[in-house]
């Protein structure tokens, strides 16, 4: 039964995001910063989700649920890279919804192919960076107790709780990266989107506020649900219940299928292109 479910999920991820990323390059219409960020979210979504859904359908079914130490180093580094740098992806997509509604005359200038290459670039390498500052740390703890991680896949608060030795530093390392990181992406989406409703409220037509609404609703609605769920877990790494097990299954596995979804329901522009698409197959 996970087996399926997971199997179901992770194929959805792929197909929507993939979907997602295809017809923002086919439609020149599409070609503007905030779907050029959407699609280094896509792409996001589907490297993470394919450095763990996969392990998780093999250990479901498998009889032998082990992975060797290399298997695992690769599977933190890459999840905890793409887990820091799509943290960033979406603060800096809130802040270009905040040039687009706040600085609509200056839009362009502000956000031109000079400073989106920039503003994508910064994420991915931040996130490269840390992973590896952090692998790193991990292991090169001692491992002397039982070498069973109660977890779903390879994640660092599972190793630090398995360590026999002083975890001190990994644990402050791992809470400032996932402070710097999580506040940094915070604050940047709090200020824009405090920017933004007050630049909403004083418009005076009921329907050009709808409209200014309706560019931030999807994204306001993926990134509640990954800040929550991300910082829940990376902000108490000692703590271990059954809960924290779902929640890492909901922002690294859930959320990645649910972005496609959730942009392309609430975006007239991505139900259009996908409506004209179909017609011209048809």
């Amino acid at each position: 039964m996970f087996f399926l479910l997971f199997l179901i999920i992770y194929f959805m991820t792929i197909s929507g995001n993939f979907l997602l990323i295809v017809i923002v390059r086919m439609n020149p219409t599409l070609h503007s910063p905030m779907y050029f960020f959407l699609t280094n979210l896509s792409i996001i979504d589907i490297c993470l989700s394919s450095s763990i859904a996969p392990v998780i359908l093999r250990t479901t079914l498998a009889k032998d649920k082990s992975i060797s130490l290399l298997g695992c180093a690769s599977q933190i580094f890459f999840s905890l890279s793409l887990g820091a740098t799509e943290c960033l992806i979406l603060a800096v997509m809130a802040y270009d919804r905040f040039a687009a509604i706040c600085r609509p005359l200056h839009y362009n200038t502000i956000m031109n192919k000079t400073v989106c290459f920039y503003m994508a670039a910064v994420p991915w390498s931040a996130g490269f960076i840390n992973s590896l500052v952090q692998v790193t740390l991990t292991f090169q703890l001692p491992f002397c107790k039982c070498h069973s991680i109660n977890h779903y896949f390879c994640e660092i608060p599972a190793f630090i709780r398995m360590s026999c030795g002083d975890t001190f530093l990994n644990e402050l390392s791992l809470f400032i990266a996932a402070g710097i990181i999580g506040m940094c992406s915070f604050l940047l989406t709090l200020t824009s989107y405090l920017h933004i409703i007050s630049t909403i409220l004083k418009i005076t037509s009921s329907q050009g506020r709808q409209k200014s609404f309706s560019t931030c609703a999807s994204h306001l609605t993926a990134v509640t649900l990954y800040y929550g769920t991300s910082l829940f877990m990376y902000l108490h790494p000692q703590k271990h219940t059954k809960q924290d097990r779902v929640v890492t299954i909901l922002y690294t596995v859930v959320t990645p299928m649910l972005n496609p979804i959730i942009y392309s329901v609430r975006n007239k522009d991505i139900k259009e292109a996908i409506r004209k698409a179909i017609g011209n197959e048809a």
